[in-house]
């Protein structure tokens, strides 16, 4: 067939799908990280369980489990801190990388802390509090990494997957969060003022978090989740919840609790990780799927282009055949590529046009889970800095004020915002 050039449209088209291809390939290998990061995470979570557990003991008991699930989490960090460390930060996309490359740094700089406390909690050097603290931040920040992977994914299906294991995960965290508050309440044998307020917050958080995961979860994540709901397991923790959130200085209750307390929801979370792990596969099969069809519709506009443009130089009336809109009164274009390739590319344009804008709408859904998010923490942060609140009050704050008016949370937060000239 003799060469002929390309017509400037396709060549285009073909531009912006090696470029799709391209973001997605990328895409993949940020999926992969966030794999990794989900099983890091669950380790220290184990991790940070059983420090509590060692320090508010004050025996040796625990010693043996919290060295093995510190040895775990080590090896696994062996896997995602090179692959944060590799990030290329002169690529052309750094530019708009800005937020992950600082939560890259947060993460990176608590690792290089984790050797001294992991000394220090061996020698009992920090409070039960302290220790769990400093383990929340690392969580809190690989975490954001993961925020940030799903904010700025190029494709709908792989953005669903993500904000469905991103509030997965978040609801997880929070669940290990109060299993640690609720160790300190029993522990002490009742639930004073702020180990109930921080039980509430965390339950209400935590009910966010899966009600948007249910959202974007495919039908087999949300299977498992209601199954482990309606579990027995579950139901011993929530009747066990409910004795804790009663118990007071003056009706206190059995100490011993707080150990049944802890080995229910470590059970949970164990449980919880296996739907974790769905989602992680899930994320996986999504970027093959998306580089698969992005490969095809490659493969497809280069045998197209070859077969009209054979047709074509043959004379071949036939031609027409690819083009529902060719006529026998369709003349030659003067660039030499006849009206059936003109219509063909048109059609493939409009189509590619339509797919491009139907991904932007799944996205902007998904992304909108994202966007508000980010809205209710920038309303707690502010409520926080300017009234020298907690978490936990400028939340109950936030929602108090919310309910009263008949808004959204996210509502609200914009207002909050808005008022601080800030929205």
């Amino acid at each position: 067939m003799p060469d002929r050039p390309m017509p400037p449209a396709l060549r285009f088209m073909l531009a912006a799908r090696r470029s799709e291809l391209e973001g997605l390939r990328g895409l993949a290998d940020t999926c992969e990280l966030v794999t990794l990061i989900s099983r890091l995470v669950h380790a220290l979570q184990r991790e940070r369980g059983y420090t509590n557990l060692y320090l508010g003991s004050q025996a040796e008991t625990y010693r043996g489990q919290l060295d093995l699930h510190a040895d775990q989490a080590q090896a696994l960090a062996q896997d995602v801190l090179p692959r944060l460390q590799a990030m290329d930060l002169n690529a052309a996309s750094a530019a708009d990388r800005a937020r992950l490359f600082n939560r890259v740094a947060y993460v990176l700089h608590g690792f290089d802390e984790l050797p001294g406390l992991r000394r220090r909690i061996r020698e009992r050097l920090l409070a039960p509090s302290v220790a769990t603290s400093a383990l929340t931040r690392l969580v809190g920040g690989l975490m954001a990494v993961v925020f940030e992977a799903a904010d700025t994914a190029i494709d709908p299906s792989i953005t669903r997957v993500l904000v469905a294991l991103f509030n997965f995960m978040q609801g997880k965290e929070l669940a290990g969060q109060e299993r640690a508050t609720g160790v300190v309440g029993f522990s002490a044998g009742f639930f004073d003022a702020s180990v109930q307020e921080r039980i509430l917050h965390l339950t209400q958080s935590q009910e966010r978090c899966f009600q948007t995961f249910g959202e974007f979860a495919d039908p087999v994540a949300g299977q498992r989740w209601a199954e482990l709901q309606r579990s027995e397991l579950t139901t011993q923790l929530l009747r066990l919840r409910e004795v804790g959130m009663r118990t007071s200085a003056q009706h206190p209750v059995d100490p011993g609790l707080s150990q049944l307390w802890f080995d229910l929801h470590s059970q949970r979370i164990d449980q919880m990780h296996e739907v974790e792990k769905h989602l992680a596969e899930q994320l996986l099969a999504s970027c093959q799927s998306s580089i698969k069809l992005a490969h095809a519709d490659l493969d497809n506009h280069r045998v197209l282009l070859q077969r009209l443009a054979s047709l074509e130089t043959m004379g071949c009336g036939d031609a027409r055949l690819f083009s529902v809109h060719a006529s026998d009164l369709d003349s030659p274009a003067p660039d030499g590529h006849g009206p059936q390739m003109g219509r063909s590319l048109l059609d493939l344009l409009q189509a590619q046009t339509h797919r491009l804008q139907d991904a932007n709408l799944q996205l902007d859904e998904a992304r909108q889970a994202l966007n508000e998010r980010k809205l209710v923490e920038r309303a707690k942060q502010l409520l926080m800095s300017e009234y020298a609140l907690s978490e936990n009050e400028a939340y109950t704050r936030l929602r108090q004020s919310a309910m009263s008016r008949g808004l959204r949370m996210v509502d609200m937060a914009q207002n909050v915002l808005a008022v601080a000239g800030k929205g």
